[in-house]
């Protein structure tokens, strides 16, 4: 019982699950790495070939090394921090193109997730909101 108390101590926490994106056309899985969230692409309309079952790769990134893993289960959020009941100072790299952009985000309730990510300033980025799934 007291593991119960303690995750419900921690407003942080309330990020964690499981959430589809407005279009439903991504699942991601919020999950604890260390002091930080990160996300992990469960399911994206852009993840597999044209016959629905092969994954596609990483072909986009700009490491060679890593052209060749999938795109399914791949981690594309990584470090945000909890900061005054929001989340910020995160990395999301994109499949679809390659590149690393900032991200934030926050919870505008117990179910809705707001994040948005961008180059440079927030306010030239692209918000992206979510339902949480479980």
């Amino acid at each position: 019982m007291v593991t119960g108390l303690f995750a419900q101590s921690q407003p942080a926490d309330k990020i964690l699950g499981v959430w589809f994106s407005a279009d439903n056309a991504m699942k991601i899985e919020i999950f604890k790495s260390g002091n930080t969230y990160s996300g992990k692409l469960i399911e994206a309309k852009f993840m597999f070939e044209a016959d629905g079952k092969t994954p596609k790769k990483d072909t986009e990134n700009p490491n060679e090394k890593l052209k060749s893993r999938s795109r399914q289960g791949l981690v594309h959020i990584t470090g945000l921090v909890f900061i005054d009941g929001k989340y910020s100072n995160g990395v999301l790299y994109s499949v679809e193109s390659g590149g690393n952009y900032s991200i934030k985000g926050e919870l505008k309730g117990p179910n809705d997730l707001e994040t948005r990510g961008y180059k440079g300033v927030p306010m030239m980025g692209k918000t992206f909101r979510w339902t949480r799934v479980q």
